[in-house]
């Protein structure tokens, strides 16, 4: 009798263990699933690209990814020109290679050059050595052509690991994301581009925007996409110019954070507790 009034204690404990279990499981699965691959394990942290930049400038950048084709450089450089903007250009080896005077036509109208990769191959799948050696290669290539030593990498597909951002790190990279992905690429129209871009949840200060110097309708989409971007109060830039070169840490969005900025924020912060004669919590 004692057992068979155990017997259904046991099932019940099995029952709300394996319901825990599960919700555990399911928990995890999607913070790790979230669109930035960002998060952080206090014991495997994970190195990081920069996403974004936190920032109080109304500033963001755009970015365009060159690996195939050449259409329409001369005309997203004019555009540029014309509207007094400036971008960064991730170029792969073999673009650099195929069209070396639009290299130096990026960099002499003012606008910025970024390594993407020799071979746009899947890099968490490389060793240390072949990472190095598809940065330097296009290093080389780009130095050759404009006498600039690139310092901006965004590795292909936008895919990296702890091995990849730390290698770039040591070859003289700041490793590059996106926050704001147009779907240029995607070909659905100039107009589709326009509004993915200006009512996309992350467009805010420090956004870094994603484009193709390549994708179908980019071109067409720029005039009207800068033309927005201004009427929101921001001020385009380059990539170079709105990270921070040093004294920063990375938050676990990706999110590029100055350490003295956030140093006064916090000290605001606690004059502002002390005005409210609340104590202050040193972490």
């Amino acid at each position: 009798m004692k057992n068979k009034k155990l017997y259904p204690i046991a099932l019940l404990s099995t029952l709300l263990l394996t319901i825990s279990l599960c919700i555990t499981y399911l928990y995890q699965c999607k913070m790790y699933s979230l669109p930035v691959d960002a998060i952080t394990s206090s014991l495997n942290p994970k190195e990081l690209p920069i996403y974004s930049v936190k920032t109080d400038k109304r500033q963001i950048a755009l970015s365009f990814d060159a690996a195939w084709g050449n259409k329409d450089t001369a005309k997203i450089l004019s555009i540029l020109k014309e509207n007094d903007v400036k971008a960064t250009f991730f170029m792969t080896g073999g673009w650099v290679s195929q069209y070396p005077d639009d290299v130096k036509a990026i960099y002499e109208s003012g606008n910025d050059l970024g390594n993407h990769s020799e071979n746009h191959k899947q890099m968490s799948l490389l060793e240390t050595g072949e990472i190095s050696n598809e940065l330097k290669s296009v290093t080389d290539k780009v130095e050759k052509l404009t006498g600039y030593r690139m310092s901006l990498f965004r590795p292909p597909y936008g895919d990296y690991d702890n091995l990849v951002i730390t290698t770039a790190k040591e070859c003289g990279y700041y490793s590059i994301q996106w926050s704001v992905d147009s779907l240029d690429w995607k070909n659905y129209g100039a107009n589709n581009i326009v509004d993915t871009v200006l009512n996309h949840k992350n467009l805010k200060n420090g956004a870094i925007i994603l484009m193709h110097n390549g994708a179908k309708y980019t071109a067409e989409a720029l005039p009207d996409l800068i033309k927005g971007l201004k009427d929101k109060g921001y001020e385009i830039v380059l990539i170079s110019d709105l990270i921070y070169k040093e004294n920063y840490h990375m938050e676990y969005d990706g999110s590029q954070v100055s350490n003295q900025s956030d140093a006064n924020n916090r000290s605001n912060t606690n004059n502002k507790s002390n005005t409210n004669n609340k104590p202050i919590i040193n972490q």
